[in-house]
């Protein structure tokens, strides 16, 4: 069951890393369009800044960014591999 955990661990992390690396895509694209970004309180403002995102591409476009859904599901697996991980052990 050791090896298993280890499997769920690194498959959190990566989700987590794909996670934070399309939160960082997000923001550029927000600042971009001239958005004023806080740099400092990122990670309280994740949420806010998410929810930013959603509403300016459906105002430009009709429909979410590309990044929206890639860092939903990506969270979300995180958070789905952490908790069988830690169900495992």
């Amino acid at each position: 069951m050791e090896g298993l955990n280890i499997v769920f661990l690194v498959l959190a992390v990566a989700c987590a890393v794909t996670g934070v690396v399309l939160m960082m895509a997000m923001t550029n694209a927000m600042q971009a369009r001239g958005y004023k970004i806080k740099w400092v309180f990122l990670r309280l403002y994740v949420l806010k800044y998410v929810n930013e995102y959603r509403k300016i591409t459906i105002k430009e476009s009709g429909r979410p960014g590309p990044l929206f859904y890639p860092f939903i599901i990506s969270m979300n697996l995180a958070l789905l591999f952490t908790v069988v991980g830690l169900l495992l052990k």
